[in-house]
């Protein structure tokens, strides 16, 4: 008799058979207990338990003349803190300014082994209303609100595909769904019309048609530690930034902190974080090379700073329905629509940049980290919540704690109390 898929199982037996093959205690399944949720069964396959990440929020950050509480979801202990440090530097009336020109989701219609595609490039350049009409029925009601298909592009790649990009407004929607459904009853449309062979019709992750830029001015004073003034640290936070611009090895770790903040803020907001990381490490290497995603300057008594980023995040629907936070997290930010939901994100962003670039170029990034790094490592070795304090004390002077020191810091506390 045929053994049963894996996946057809129901809960019980899956667990039950992971539990014998991978010799789980009673103790590890009963934290796959405590963890399970029903709701979260229908939204993965092969359903097990779900893995939580902390919750945070933001302050001190202000966003085209809004001081706002920022939600994020990361399991960094530094992100927050730099965050927050961050937004406090940039403070001043207006804050951070961001700018979102449009917002669109491209698709993506492949055709590929195509053998005149100067003649096929004509007739699609010729027939470009009648491709937004095919577009445009397919949501009626997304032409209600104000969204639709906006436009079409040609590209002719080497050695013989074709792919004819669609750009739609999505509304306030994610749009992962609807593009797909419109990207392939274009396709359909084309094959009726043309001999051609249609290899997918799919989305893009790379969000060129709806980019955000965040800008903001700080004044050099600001900027200044208790033994570096300020203009010094502005000018190294200039130099570090035109590294990142010339250095791949460097940009890489430079949009890693940026991204600490994005991803983080995306997840809170029930969006695709790695959708938005590819599309942002592409946009990084737009150039030919891969660069800096921000770029940091002095001009007169002030730091400048800019960040563009390519953020298709959407407002309403996929995750945001099915995680009743989002709708919480969407309220404590005061976030109305897909637009400011780019904008802030961007924000955090630039913040996380220069919170982290200031710790590199005066103190070093470690001073700061590893002390917030001391309550892992507390937790780690089994201290409660209520012993963390007093074992980060005995931890503190060490240069870099070992677990063998956690634990007997651990030990040593737990000692002291049983004494009291």
């Amino acid at each position: 008799m045929a053994q049963t898929p894996f996946y057809r199982l129901p809960y019980g037996a899956r667990r039950d058979l992971l539990a014998q093959e991978s010799h789980l205690t009673i103790q590890q399944l009963a934290k796959i207990a405590a963890r399970q949720r029903t709701a979260d069964a229908d939204l993965i396959e092969n359903y097990l338990t779900t893995y939580g990440l902390p919750e945070g929020v933001a302050v001190h950050l202000r966003v085209n003349g809004k001081t706002m509480a920022v939600p994020m979801v990361t399991e960094e202990p530094s992100v927050i803190a730099a965050a927050s440090n961050g937004g406090r530097l940039l403070t001043s009336e207006q804050g951070i300014t961001t700018t979102v020109e449009r917002r669109e989701v491209m698709g993506q219609i492949v055709l590929s082994h195509v053998p005149d595609r100067t003649g096929v490039k004509a007739w699609l350049t010729a027939h470009q209303d009648e491709i937004l009409k095919v577009a445009n029925a397919v949501h009626p009601s997304l032409l209600g609100h104000g969204g639709g298909a906006r436009s079409l592009r040609i590209r002719c790649i080497p050695p013989h595909w074709m792919s004819l990009d669609l750009f739609i407004d999505v509304g306030e929607a994610m749009g992962a769904n609807l593009v797909n459904t419109i990207c392939e009853a274009v396709a359909n449309y084309l094959k009726e019309h043309l001999t051609v062979n249609v290899l997918m019709s799919i989305l893009s992750n790379y969000a060129t048609h709806s980019l955000v830029t965040a800008d903001v001015a700080v004044p050099v004073d600001q900027l200044a530690t208790k033994t570096i003034d300020g203009r010094t640290v502005a000018q190294r936070i200039c130099d570090a930034s035109d590294f990142a611009e010339h250095d791949p090895y460097r940009a890489v770790t430079h949009n890693k902190g940026i991204m600490n903040g994005v991803d983080a803020v995306v997840l809170a907001m029930g969006n695709d974080w790695r959708a938005v990381e590819s599309g942002a490490h592409a946009y990084a290497s737009r150039h030919g090379s891969y660069q800096s995603l921000s770029h940091w300057w002095l001009k007169d008594d002030e730091l400048h700073g800019e960040l563009t980023l390519p953020l298709a995040l959407g407002f309403v629907g996929g995750a945001t329905r099915v995680f009743p936070l989002v709708v919480i997290n969407q309220q404590i930010a005061q976030i109305t629509s897909a637009r400011e939901l780019m904008g802030v994100t961007a924000a955090v962003g630039l913040a996380q940049n220069l919170a982290a670039l200031r710790a590199l170029v005066t103190e070093g990034i470690q001073h700061g980290h590893m002390q917030l790094q001391l309550k892992s490592l507390a937790l780690s070795v089994g201290a409660t919540p209520g012993e963390v304090p007093a074992v980060v004390g005995r931890l503190r002077g060490v240069t870099q704690p070992t677990t063998a020191q956690a634990k007997a810091a651990l030990l040593a506390v737990r000692e002291v109390n049983l004494k009291k």
